[in-house]
């Protein structure tokens, strides 16, 4: 329940390993709007949370250290309000398997790049993606 009493509405974020943009968008959803909404993230494929999502939510005061790397099988048959797939690799994959859901948005957010990077560099990429996911979520939700 809300803050108003209000059933909170189910939200799940989609990617194809759940590492970096969907566990981004769970931490800044529930960061954001977690009293109106319980918020979820899921993959095609597990891969662990990337250490880089986590740093870069650390800046800004966001810790998902403690979120984990999570199929879309633990959500099978499981309602939620809206589903977000956040990736154009993934979009099928989740799409052919998504959770019961009710309104669908697709929301393609590039990955960031780590390979040939340097450790500045990369954490710049990952700074990008979190504020498009931020002001996007912003524009969306807010």
């Amino acid at each position: 329940m809300s803050a108003q009493g209000k059933e909170k509405l189910r939200i799940i974020f989609l990617c194809s390993y759940n590492s970096v943009r969907s566990q981004i968008a769970e931490g800044l959803m529930r960061h954001l709007f977690g009293t109106r909404y319980d918020v979820f993230s899921a993959g095609v494929a597990r891969s662990g949370v990337n250490p880089y999502a986590v740093a870069v939510m650390k800046e800004i005061g966001i810790d998902i250290s403690g979120q984990r790397s999570k199929s879309l099988l633990e959500f099978k048959g499981r309602h939620f309000d809206v589903v977000v797939t956040l990736c154009d690799n993934g979009k099928d994959a989740c799409l052919s398997c998504l959770p019961d859901g009710g309104r669908v948005i697709h929301y393609h957010v590039p990955p960031p790049h780590e390979i040939g990077l340097s450790n500045e560099d990369v954490m710049r990429e990952f700074r990008e993606v979190r504020e498009q996911i931020k002001n996007w979520l912003i524009y969306q939700f807010g």
